[in-house]
């Protein structure tokens, strides 16, 4: 989680004026070039993104409908209120619900497949079915199609359910999970006082469907991640690098604007502020301060996440920036590394589907424990959202485990980030303790076997 640390750098925008080179999504090299549009243009990444949205209506919503028993999905929302499934379930082209939006899902079996209805708005690149009201325009008989609003979606909600006749209906209420939490108290009052108690005793909550289709991803976006992984590697690699970083002159600060300058510059976005901190033979953090000069010897870390198609990477590296003389970091530091590498290890093989997270935080702390490694486990869900839906493995506070959150299970084509910290003696500090704090994303294939959505940090980043 990003609160991993217990402090987060609060500081003012710094002008930065070190000549840095681009980075390239392509390569690990830091300076490599970079195409002014890594993922093409926008009609280019809509065009992917279309694909995915119908894949994940074609494969993965009848699936997850059938395994939670829920015959009928109604979804609504209004402009700017917006549940939070919307994203999983709107074309690239769409970034609010339209007035009011309701969505319908009703699973009619394994050979008529789900139907999928908008009651407003309009298709989503013909995903949906669009229903609207009929309006008698003039005297003479002609009638238009209107768009829905207020009232009037309701009613046609209300015709769509006497239609169809579901047995269950399943709706975003939960205590457990923000994902599945969409619909306001508003929404439900005027749904309830418009469809009345005949249909409303059907409802129940779809909390494992909505959290589940957030989290499902497929394999063309799996391809993608490993690129968006690779231009995140990259930021960083340049930003820990001599590039950016003059020892004794810049403060950790200038490192975290650059990060958001780079992103910003490429025409791509980020879900939180980066983060820069040291860790410094003889001194506590307290002494550091906020925004420290980064100097010779100094142990760094970042943590830093990109968006784009809608899509997050979070990672956290290790730096180290040598002293005069040095060309590597000392051996109890990369010992240091080795041991936050061998916890991924052992959470890496831990995580598979059917397993709640409280189960894997369980066993991953276990083997932890029996390994002599004095860490904790705080790994996520990662897609749409960087804190995405799924099973939390672990709280940096709740190291007993999770209820409710981690209770939830893994499934097949669902992504992570393993995020996790060593704390480890180094001799050369007199026995200093020093914390090795990484983050690196995996995705889950269809089969449920675990892949780095890249590779992962076995080797600090140098600044000379």
């Amino acid at each position: 989680m990003k609160n991993t640390w217990s402090r987060r750098l609060l500081v003012p925008l710094f002008l930065f004026t070190s000549a840095c080179a681009t980075t390239s999504p392509a390569t690990s090299a830091p300076g490599a070039s970079v195409p002014e549009r890594p993922f093409g243009t926008l009609r280019d990444q809509a065009t992917r993104q279309q694909a995915w949205l119908r894949e994940r209506m074609e494969k993965a919503l009848p699936t997850l409908m059938r395994q939670y028993g829920i015959e009928m999905w109604v979804i609504s929302m209004r402009e700017y209120n917006e549940d939070p499934v919307f994203p999983a379930l709107v074309a690239p082209t769409t970034f609010a619900a339209r007035r009011r939006t309701i969505y319908v899902f009703h699973d009619r079996g394994p050979e008529l497949g789900v139907e999928r209805l908008a009651l407003g708005g309009g298709t989503q690149g013909g995903v949906y079915e669009a229903r609207r009201a009929q309006l008698q325009v003039d005297g003479g008989g002609v009638t238009r199609q209107a768009e829905l609003w207020g009232p009037d979606q309701w009613k046609v909600l209300k015709a769509v359910l006497e239609e169809r006749k579901p047995k269950v209906i399943g709706i975003n209420v939960s205590r457990t999970f923000a994902f599945a939490d969409g619909l306001t108290h508003g929404e439900y009052e005027g749904m309830a006082e418009a469809l009345g108690t005949e249909w409303t005793s059907r409802m129940k909550p779809a909390e494992g469907l909505a959290v589940d289709l957030i989290a499902w991803r497929g394999e063309d976006e799996a391809r993608f991640y490993e690129d968006l992984t690779k231009l995140a590697w990259n930021i960083i690699e340049t930003g820990f690098s001599n590039q950016v970083i003059t020892p004794g002159k810049t403060r950790t600060s200038d490192v975290v604007w650059w990060m958001r300058q780079r992103v910003n510059d490429l025409g791509l976005g980020t879900w939180f502020q980066p983060s820069v901190e040291v860790q410094r033979q003889g001194k506590t953090e307290e002494e550091l301060g906020q925004d420290p000069v980064i100097e010779r010897g100094d142990v760094l870390h970042c943590d830093f996440g990109v968006t784009a198609l809608r899509l997050n990477t979070d990672t956290q590296h290790m730096g180290y920036v040598l002293r005069e003389g040095e060309t590597d970091a000392p051996a109890g530091l990369k010992a240091a590394l080795a041991r936050s590498n061998r916890l991924q290890d052992i959470v890496f093989e831990e995580l598979r589907p059917g397993r709640t997270g409280n189960e894997i935080l369980k066993a991953s702390r276990e083997r932890m424990k029996s390994e002599g490694i004095e860490g904790t486990v705080y790994s996520h869900p990662i897609g749409l959202n960087g804190h995405g839906a799924g099973p939390m493995i672990g709280l940096w506070d709740r190291q007993e485990g999770v209820p409710g959150n981690g209770d939830h299970k893994v499934i097949p084509n669902q992504w992570f980030s393993i995020e996790l910290q060593a704390t480890s003696p180094v001799p050369e500090w007199g026995g200093q303790k020093v914390r090795s704090a990484q983050e690196e994303d995996v995705t889950l294939d269809a089969t449920g076997k675990v892949r780095w959505a890249l590779k992962r940090q076995t080797a600090f980043h140098l600044v000379r």
